[in-house]
Parts: structure tokens; sequence; C-alpha cells
């Protein structure tokens, strides 16, 4: 039940994204019947003044009126107090207001309910960072006993950067296929990171010797990436997309410092057009996917937000 409400969010999510965001976007040109159908079954599950409060709520979160979206969720919760669905948007909206004691409980909530939902741990870490917190210091409370949690927790500090958190968080695990490509990935990472230059000005330094110019640029600016410099990476990847335009790398390494600094919709673009030039290379299509997801998701639109996170493939 509450996995089909989790789909009905990202429905009417783009149901109620302003005129003037959507206008800029390309939507699929047909919504898919089974999903509606599906809303629509699910809905009758649910009495009226659920659905009158969670459709109210939904629609002040989209137009950002925090406070009344927090009431309606919690009159949703009232008259459903176990929903998993509910706590994370809960959770999100308490974010939104800098409510972060308020956000972590209602996200804890949730990953406790449905520990193998990569976007709640998502959440519940992206929370816990801003309050200077890992899930490191939470191992009571936190279901590690459970293979999914821990490998979605990884993940996430995988692609968060945080190498160290992710390989202490997977070795703990129950080893798996995932668990082992994960593993690998994370110690190639850190091998990597380890023999980059530490100081940002040499990132930006072109080479002496350019043997390669596409794979130096790539370097430097996964040096500026590591380092936080985003007005730097920004200038780098346009630079390097003046002489190297069908480079996928170039175009994630700008949309990554365009989505970083606010600029949301130029990051969507700029990311589109890396999937245009990508082929055969899956991590870095993950991670223009996730890149995509957080853009859509800044911008209050679930279903793209949903359609680019149901794309990444794990173990990559």
């Amino acid at each position: 039940m509450y996995k089909a409400l989790f789909t009905l969010i990202g429905l009417l999510g783009f149901l109620l994204i302003p005129i003037q965001s959507r206008a800029q976007e390309n939507p699929d040109p047909d919504p898919d019947p089974d999903v509606e159908n599906s809303a629509e079954v699910f809905l009758e599950a649910y009495s009226d003044d659920f659905q009158e409060n969670f459709f109210e709520a939904l629609k002040q979160k989209g137009i950002e009126n925090y406070d009344k979206a927090i009431n309606s969720f919690l009159k949703c919760k009232q008259l459903d107090a176990t929903n998993p669905v509910i706590d994370h948007e809960l959770a999100k909206v308490y974010y939104e207001t800098k409510q972060y004691p308020l956000a972590e409980e209602y996200a804890l909530t949730a990953v406790k309910a449905e520990p193998e939902n990569l976007w709640y741990v998502d959440t519940l870490i992206a929370i816990l960072q801003k309050q200077g917190k890992s899930t490191e210091t939470m191992t009571a409370e936190l279901p590690f006993d459970q293979p999914e949690f821990s490998e979605n927790a990884a993940s996430v500090y995988f692609e968060k950067g945080n190498y160290e958190i992710a390989l202490r968080i997977i070795n703990k695990a129950i080893q798996s296929k995932f668990a082992a490509t994960l593993t690998a990935k994370i110690n190639d990472s850190i091998e990597k990171r380890e023999a980059r230059p530490t100081s940002t000005t040499l990132a930006l330094e072109k080479p002496n010797i350019a043997s390669n110019p596409v794979e130096d640029y790539k370097f430097r600016m996964e040096g500026l990436i590591q380092a936080d410099s985003l007005p730097l990476l920004q200038q780098l990847s346009e630079e390097a997309l003046e002489s190297y335009p069908s480079q996928p790398y170039f175009y994630f390494a700008q949309g990554y410092a365009l989505n970083k600094t606010g600029k949301h919709q130029e990051a969507v673009e700029t990311l589109e057009a890396a999937l245009d030039y990508l082929i055969d290379d899956t991590s870095l299509e993950n991670k223009i996917f996730q890149q995509l997801a957080d853009a859509y998701t800044a911008l209050n639109n679930a279903v793209k937000a949903n359609t680019y996170l149901r794309k990444i493939k794990p173990g990559f």
C-alpha cells in the first residue's frame, strides 16, 4: 500500500509544479495509464479526510508554504500513524524549514519502517549531516542488521564522497555481490583521491606534458570536485567544453557545479546534454542520474526526480 502511495506522490508532484517551471521542461508526453489506474484504486482505501489533507499538503509544499504543508501532513499522520510515506514527507518539509531535530525524528521513523528504501536513507543522511552527525553514532537506533539498509547507507555516503564512512559501513554488512562491488569501488576511489594533488591551485594548473588533454581536464575537474571548488570547477568545465564539446564528463562537471550553486534548471539542461553524448559508462551515467534527481527535487518535480532515481544501477 505504501509503495503505491509513494508512486502517487510522484504522479501528483508533477501536477503541482508551478506553470513557469514546467514550461521550461519536456515532460513525458503521455502519463503511464497503469500508474494513474493504480493511484485511483489506491485512493479508494483512504478516507476523504485523508485524501483532502494529503492533496492540500502536497499543494502547499509545492508552492513552499511549508507551515501549512506540515499542518496538513500532521493531520494525515493522525489518520494513519504508521504510514512511512507521510513520515518521509514530514522529514523533508521540516528539513526545508531547518527544523533538523524534528526532521531527523520523522526520517528515522520512515527508515525503520522501510530500510530498503534508498530515498528514505538518503534523506536521513542529509539531515544528519546538517547537524554534524553520522549514522555510525546511531547504531542502536538504525536497522544495521538489515543488509538493505547497510548497503543503502554505504551507497549514499559513497556518492557524497564520504568514502571512509561508506567503507566502514559496508565492511560490517553481510557480504553480497553488491557489497563486494561497492567495496571495490570505494577502495578505488580512495586510491585515486590519495593520488591527486591536495592543492586546489595545483588542480587548476595545466600539466607541462599534455599527452591526453581530455584526461588531464578530467583529472583536474575531479580534484576540484573533491576540493568543493565550485566556481573554479564551472570555469574549468566551460573552458574544456569550448575545446571538446562532445565529452560527457565535462557536461557532468559543469552540471554538478551548477546544481551545487543553486542553478538547478541550468544544471538540468547541462546534465541532459551529458546523456546525449554518453556511451557505455555506467558509473558516470549513475552520477548524472543522481545529479538530475537532485536538481528536479530542488525544482519540486517529484516525477522527474523519481524517474532518474529509478534509473540508477546498483553496484557501479
